[in-house]
């Protein structure tokens, strides 16, 4: 396929975070490979995330489309599926509501995208002081992506700062040598469309604690390969709490994962097709 004419969806996650949300969104309206639409996928939250969506549709020009379900507890895969569905574009892009993208964050996505293949990055991840200092001014300027800034503003650690500081010559490099595995990362993934669908999308048996990762196996499972994008799409995380941690949810989608890849398993029982059987049609 010819790249310069591939659509992008991005599909980010948002529950009751519209601080957060609006720095993210603001780092989308500044990408220099501009997105067909941008996809909140919203797992319930308040008024407060439509409203600021209403604004910074007119304030950002981005085509921001709201996919809301109602509050039910920890439904992210079945919201996830919701928004697979709706999407207008041929690649997906995944990320969170908390994860602000650099400038070139889908032209590198775009750029690296394979038939065959779906990408994995990673995020930088933000202590809380620097996550309430960073503004709309220091989103559209990069500066909350220069090491230095970060440092003058609250970050103390000098933990994988190469995620931040790899040249475009040295990422691709970077990329190949890293030892972590390529596991699929929901903050920051690609994925064509139709091999979404291949698979069934996200397994909402799963709440919190790997439900992506899971994803990705089936992905790898169908024959779709993994590629590191650590190096060169670079996001910022916003820290947050995470009150719905629970181990034990946890060690069962570890046990899940583990029997999918174990027995070649593909698609989820229970994904985007259970979804539409049961009378849902896309927004």
């Amino acid at each position: 396929m010819n790249q310069s004419v591939m659509t992008l969806s991005v599909i980010m996650t948002t529950y009751n975070s519209p601080e957060w949300l609006e720095k993210v969104l603001w780092g989308y309206s500044c990408q220099t490979e501009q997105p067909l639409e941008v996809i909140v996928a919203d797992d319930g939250s308040g008024p407060e995330t439509a409203q600021l969506i209403e604004r910074l549709r007119h304030e950002t020009g981005l085509d921001i489309r709201h996919i809301w379900q109602k509050d039910d507890g920890f439904r992210k895969c079945r919201i996830l599926n919701k928004a697979i569905l709706s999407a207008r574009g041929e690649y997906l892009v995944f990320t969170d509501g908390d994860c602000i993208p650099r400038a070139d964050f889908l032209a590198v996505h775009k750029h690296r995208a394979e038939r065959g293949y779906f990408l994995s990055g990673s995020y930088f991840k933000l202590p809380m002081q620097t996550s309430e200092i960073i503004s709309r001014d220091d989103i559209l300027s990069g500066r909350c992506f220069d090491f230095k800034w970060l440092c003058e503003n609250g970050l103390t650690t000098r933990r994988k700062t190469l995620k931040l500081r790899a040249t475009p010559r040295w990422a691709p490099l970077l990329n190949r040598l890293t030892p972590t595995a390529c596991n699929l990362k929901g903050s920051n993934a690609s994925v064509w469309k139709e091999d979404c669908l291949k698979v069934n999308g996200f397994d909402e048996r799963m709440a919190w604690g790997g439900l992506d990762r899971e994803f990705g196996v089936r992905l790898e499972n169908a024959g779709i390969k993994p590629r590191h994008v650590r190096f060169d799409a670079i996001c910022i995380h916003l820290d947050h709490p995470r009150g719905y941690a629970d181990p034990k949810i946890v060690a069962r989608n570890k046990a899940l994962r583990l029997r999918v890849a174990k027995e070649r398993i593909i698609e989820t029982p229970q994904g985007i097709r259970q979804l539409t059987e049961s009378g849902y049609f896309p927004q």
